[in-house]
């Protein structure tokens, strides 16, 4: 079963193999070393305590797997969403299933108007998942696609 979940600071280990050199390829950032990874699942954690809350920082779990990272920012001019997967699981349609997570959390829960997103030209992957989970093209902005989708 797909689901996104909060992270603890024991999802480190995975962390290291999500944000791997192939992973982060486009990203704009480098792979994670295991300090770094640490350092990450125990700031998640605590980001999921603070109110408010201004990043979710949720894992893609597959019974029990954690398979990938998708994120939601607050803590900009405007929401923003992104995701990472682990090389061996892209292509199953994870991707997509994490960015409608992320979009029914925002638009439910979180009662947000737009969520905007972006990625790497040369990762057109990444624009057929935004496409499939309903996010529209909006033009490029410091060298990456831009997309954006509207709440219903």
């Amino acid at each position: 079963m797909v689901r996104l979940r909060e992270l603890t600071p024991d999802d480190a280990e995975a962390l290291q193999s999500i944000y791997s050199p192939e992973s982060t390829r486009f990203l704009g950032r480098g792979p994670m070393d295991a300090a770094e990874a640490r350092s990450a699942a125990h700031d998640a954690a605590a980001s999921a305590a603070r109110s408010p809350r201004m990043i979710y920082t949720l894992g893609l779990d597959v019974d029990g797997d954690l398979l990938g990272i998708a994120k939601l920012h607050l803590d900009r001019s405007f929401a923003s969403a992104g995701y990472v997967l682990r090389p061996d699981a892209r292509g199953k349609g994870l991707a997509t299933e994490a960015v409608r997570g992320l979009v029914a959390l925002g638009f439910g829960r979180l009662g947000l108007s737009v969520i905007r997103a972006k990625h790497h030209p040369q990762n057109p992957a990444s624009g057929r998942v935004l496409l499939k989970a309903g996010f529209e093209p909006t033009g490029e902005h410091a060298g990456f696609t831009t997309y954006a989708i509207r709440s219903p």
